[in-house]
């Protein structure tokens, strides 16, 4: 099967890029799940969606008036991270997100 490419030299970016944006999709395909790259950029895809939903739950459970600005700065960030992989993604690299993207070297699959 041929790869879907945007870029990268001839890399499967388009599933890499739906890693971010949908972490599963990629691992329910074919071609892509056994594909290093695109798993490369799918756990970094988890790792940002697992820190907004931590994020959102410390919200439920931190009662502060000022956590939504907090909040609102750290959901900020997560779109700068999730423009940052896209970009990596697009460009064929596999570089790990600032901040966060140690983290993905916890999964295996």
């Amino acid at each position: 099967m041929a790869q879907n490419t945007v870029g990268g030299g001839g890399k499967n970016t388009t599933m890499a890029i739906i890693a971010y944006l949908l972490f599963f999709v990629p691992l329910l395909t074919g071609d892509a799940k056994k594909d290093s790259f695109v798993k490369y950029h799918t756990k970094q895809g988890l790792v940002l969606f697992l820190l907004a939903v931590l994020i959102t739950v410390v919200g439920w459970f931190i009662p502060f008036y000022f956590w939504w600005t907090i909040r609102w700065i750290l959901n900020l960030g997560i779109l700068v991270l999730l423009i940052i992989g896209i970009s990596n993604a697009v460009g064929g690299k596999e570089a790990p997100l600032p901040l966060i993207g140690k983290f993905s070297d916890v999964f295996k699959f």
